[in-house]
């Protein structure tokens, strides 16, 4: 597999941890990897609290063995203010197309989930081998 294989698949594999994760929280997915010519919302969701989530996923495999310690890259690194501004983009083009989804007194947001594997990416619920973070209304 290339470079850039090993990459997609490592971002594959990211959003489908990302999505059972927010699920546990009781999040509803609406849709995942919607796209437009400018961008992809990687999962679309309500949050427990009824507000129309954009959630961005962004996975990287670390070299350490211990992924707490970041002294490389992290995956919000990879979340670039042009990326932002591109995503903004593409959530309000969404949300002006989807007024029916949108509660009227919580609106809409953006969140990211950033997750750090320490090894191959896998999907197990047993070997977890990833650090999680989610950041809400960014």
């Amino acid at each position: 597999m290339t470079k850039s294989g090993k990459h997609i698949e490592t971002g594959k594999i990211g959003e489908s941890i990302a999505e059972s994760f927010l699920k546990k929280l009781g999040y509803v997915i609406i849709t995942r990897n919607y796209r437009k010519p400018w961008g992809e919302i990687d999962i679309i969701s309500w949050s427990p609290n009824k507000t129309l989530t954009f959630i961005e996923v962004k996975a990287i495999k670390t070299k350490q063995q211990n992924p707490a310690i970041f002294a490389e890259l992290t995956p919000e690194d990879n979340l670039t203010t042009s990326k932002l501004r591109k995503l903004r983009k593409i959530c309000e083009g969404f949300a002006n197309q989807n007024p029916d989804l949108i509660n009227e007194k919580r609106g809409w947001q953006i969140d990211l989930v950033a997750i750090n594997f320490s090894g191959e990416p896998i999907l197990t619920e047993n070997d977890k081998n990833y650090i999680i973070r989610h950041y809400k209304n960014i």
